[in-house]
């Protein structure tokens, strides 16, 4: 796929996420009154007092957002986000129009915790594909975006955690109201704070991607022998890089391989093969590239 065409899919797949997050909103977080996590979860409580669309209230934020991140962060990722604001704002309008409240997951106070799960387990899979192409659904992520770009060392979590516990907070007096007057209601926090559990749970795992791998590294006298069996056996290559032991100052063999999990036990019976052979293993959450495979 050339390089055109690869930015172009990218812009449908942000368009298509965009509908997504809208569709989340319209059929199950609105309907149900609770509060999702950053932006979102303001403007949703906003419109449920106010009744001003948090169509709107996107477009507020983000677009003044998505000219700084033009600026300051990255264009690439500026562009993307601004057309992800406009799509869903867009997409929200209409389906908040056309959409009958009849086919709304609309739990009435009971089972809730349902249409939570969906909501939450939609969001993950539109952050994580949406970070995946350098673009992100605004707010907070485009603060985050910022701050990790000039402090790389400083961890976001806490300040991440503060605003999502403010929001879970607000939501406890936010949808407080009742016929009778007004009563502190629980339930918005702990479905605001299982949303966030599970956006974020799901959105991180889309993040390390599904190319799990696991990676030895032998330090090893042995490593022809080694090599010759990967490559047979394996259909597998290798990295080798000259070592010396500290202890013994012998001249070692250091072989670094990355195989799937199916090749596991065969890998670890060619090392039990060969003495004066010493590895360990890590778990690759993915790998980047276009090998040729060994014939």
């Amino acid at each position: 796929m050339d390089k055109k065409s690869k930015i172009f899919l990218d812009y449908v797949v942000i368009v298509f996420l965009a509908v997504l997050l809208a569709a989340d909103y319209v059929f199950f977080i609105v309907p149900n009154r609770f509060a999702p996590a950053g932006v979102g979860g303001i403007a949703t409580m906003i419109e449920y007092k106010t009744g001003f669309s948090i169509g709107f209230i996107t477009l507020i934020v983000n677009v003044p957002l998505s000219i700084f991140a033009f600026f300051y962060i990255d264009r690439d990722f500026a562009l993307k986000t601004f057309f992800y604001a406009v799509a869903y704002s867009v997409a929200y309008f209409i389906l908040g129009k056309v959409v009958p409240n009849s086919v709304k997951y609309d739990a009435e106070g009971i089972d809730t915790i349902f249409p939570c799960l969906i909501a939450g387990m939609i969001s993950g899979l539109v952050y994580g594909l949406s970070f995946r192409r350098n673009s992100s659904t605004g707010g907070f992520d485009v603060v985050s975006k910022f701050i990790s770009k000039k402090h790389p060392t400083l961890n976001f979590f806490w300040v991440s955690f503060f605003i999502n516990a403010v929001i879970a907070i607000a939501s406890l007096f936010v949808y407080g109201e009742t016929a009778n007057g007004f009563k502190l209601d629980y339930k918005p926090v702990c479905l605001c704070l299982l949303y966030i559990f599970l956006s974020n749970f799901i959105g991180n795992q889309i993040l390390k991607g599904s190319n799990t791998a696991y990676k030895f590294t032998v330090i090893t006298t042995k490593a022809e022998e080694i090599e010759k069996e990967v490559i047979k056996t394996l259909k597998h290559s290798a990295t080798r890089i000259e070592g010396q032991g500290i202890y013994t100052d012998e001249e070692k063999k250091i072989l670094i391989c990355v195989v799937n999990k199916h090749q596991i036990v065969q890998f670890k019976k060619i090392l039990y093969r060969h003495g004066e052979t010493f590895t360990f293993v890590e778990t690759v959450n993915e790998t980047v590239g276009n090998f040729k495979k060994i014939r």
